[in-house]
């Protein structure tokens, strides 16, 4: 599969397992047409079920394979999955799409606690034989600013130590991070910058999708041109997850 004008156009979102707002209805299936029509190379997708016993018996139309392996099916052949969080009916975690092949992909753990609650996954792609690959990163950071401390620590370690300062890079998901207190960090250090702040000024507004007023989710980047960057706010989203996506358009 070749680039289309050169261009790569990235999501990341938060499916909230597959329910809408108060976990009242099971949504996988209108996400998954949504995530379709929104056309994306790549996908950042955070709260992603990979496997909940329980509710593989009590819903009706819940997926006969993984979450991802659903939203993948037929659109994305690439994908890659780290689990977050462990637990007795399964687990859940991070996960990426991708329509152009993995050369590698490793989800790391980045939580302070004894137990993997938080990861990041770190995956390489191959674009186009002529250029660099692509590194992409999948994060959802905790609730505390000690704990996204932590972890903006770990993710910084782990580009330094396996991302080449001139490779192309995009770290994307849910950051938590409401206070913007992870830029810095980013920008002095790695030399990334957030897509959405650079075209339009300002982070994105992403949660709660009804009524978005925090800049939880976020789009970062380095080694590519951004062209813009939108959230995605119209129907159907705003009645899926409780946060709205991000999707950007990069050049390579």
């Amino acid at each position: 599969m070749s680039l289309k004008d050169n261009h790569l156009r990235v999501l990341t979102y938060n499916i909230h397992k597959g329910f809408n707002v108060g976990n009242r209805r099971f949504v996988l299936h209108q996400i998954r047409e949504a995530l379709i029509a929104a056309d994306a190379d790549l996908l950042f997708l955070q709260e992603m079920q990979g496997e909940h016993v329980h509710r593989e018996k009590s819903i009706p139309d819940w997926p006969e394979r993984s979450q991802f392996e659903f939203i993948a099916e037929g659109v994305w052949p690439y994908y890659a999955y780290g689990k977050n969080a462990i637990y007795n009916a399964g687990h859940h975690g991070n996960a990426i799409l991708s329509k152009y092949p993995f050369e590698s992909y490793e989800n790391i753990n980045v939580s302070p606690f004894p137990w993997a609650s938080r990861s990041l996954l770190h995956g390489v792609v191959r674009l186009k034989a002529d250029i660099q690959p692509l590194h992409i990163v999948c994060i959802h950071f905790g609730l505390t600013g000690k704990e996204r401390r932590l972890q903006v620590a770990k993710l910084c370690e782990r580009i330094d130590e396996h991302v080449p300062h001139d490779a192309p890079l995009i770290v994307a998901g849910d950051f938590n991070d409401w206070l913007g207190q992870a830029e810095r960090y980013f920008y002095e250090h790695l030399d990334l910058k957030e897509v959405f702040r650079s075209t339009h000024g300002r982070y994105a507004r992403t949660f709660p999708a009804w009524l978005p007023i925090l800049p939880m989710d976020r789009i970062y980047f380095r080694g590519l041109v951004p062209l813009f960057c939108e959230r995605l706010a119209h129907a159907p989203w705003h009645v899926l997850s409780d946060h709205s996506p991000l999707a950007a358009t990069f050049e390579i």
